[in-house]
């Protein structure tokens, strides 16, 4: 298991999510941002909705006894509804108001000094979710529950990334136009994950600056600095259980 040399941001969703790190999704494109500053870690699942996740929440994210021990979650993005708009009587549907309150749950878990999860370091983003598909789905009704979201994070003072109205805008409001982001509807192609990756950005600037990636420095020293003045490996190398690897580096390189 990798030490708690980064922090990290944890990704929690359905199948958008999951799919993260397809197609130069917002999951990889966060992770080549963040190298060597804090690690993505993709919690999505799919076909799951926001009655199925929390359970499954319950196991990802660490109890406060143990969050000392693993690296710290500094940003938690949440983003559900597409499955739970799915219309009834399918097996995925959430009616609107037990959506709402599942995500307030989600939230809570974190945020509340009563939970046994409770992260105060942890900061939040709820992502409004995708538009509409082929699976049983209506666009009148997905924007109901992309504004419920939004009226979640104002309640619980979490900020939302509104992906829903950010995709319609790019899609120039033209229902014959999502398909440019949306390869079957539903599921977010390139084009779809860069409009999330960018709202993603611009909510971490204005929100939280400080671990915006342009604000966070490297964990380690870069090698350019390591070769204009090889002390500098000495102070790295002064835990070895911490850098055992440069450690090994560096004997591996001494002269025989």
């Amino acid at each position: 298991m990798a030490a708690t040399i980064q922090d990290a941001i944890m990704l929690l969703g359905d199948s958008i999510t999951q799919g993260g790190f397809e197609n130069n999704g917002f999951a990889a494109r966060l992770a080549n941002a963040y190298v060597r500053k804090m690690d993505v870690v993709n919690r999505g699942y799919s076909g799951y909705n926001t009655d199925w996740i929390i359970p499954v929440f319950e196991q990802c994210f660490a109890m406060q006894h143990e969050q000392q021990h693993v690296p710290k979650v500094r940003i938690l993005a949440i983003w559900f509804g597409a499955n739970d708009a799915a219309l009834p009587p399918g097996p995925q549907h959430v009616p609107l108001a037990r959506y709402q309150s599942n995500l307030v749950r989600l939230i809570r878990t974190v945020r509340s000094p009563d939970s046994p999860r409770y992260s105060p370091d942890t900061l939040e983003d709820t992502v409004e979710d995708s538009l509409q598909g082929m699976f049983q789905r209506k666009f009148e009704v997905t924007r109901q529950y992309a504004e419920a979201a939004s009226d979640v994070g104002a309640r619980e003072g979490v900020p939302v990334v509104d992906v829903w109205t950010d995709i319609w805008e790019a899609a120039g409001r033209d229902m014959g136009r999502l398909g440019e982001y949306l390869w079957d509807g539903l599921h977010l192609n390139e084009k779809g994950y860069a409009v999330v990756y960018d709202a993603l950005m611009s909510t971490m600037a204005e929100k939280y600056p400080e671990y915006h990636y342009d604000n966070l420095t490297k964990t380690v020293i870069d090698f350019k600095d390591i070769f204009s003045d090889l002390s500098k490996l000495d102070e790295l190398t002064a835990d070895p259980e911490k850098y055992w690897y440069l450690t090994t580096i560096k004997k591996q390189s001494a002269p025989a």
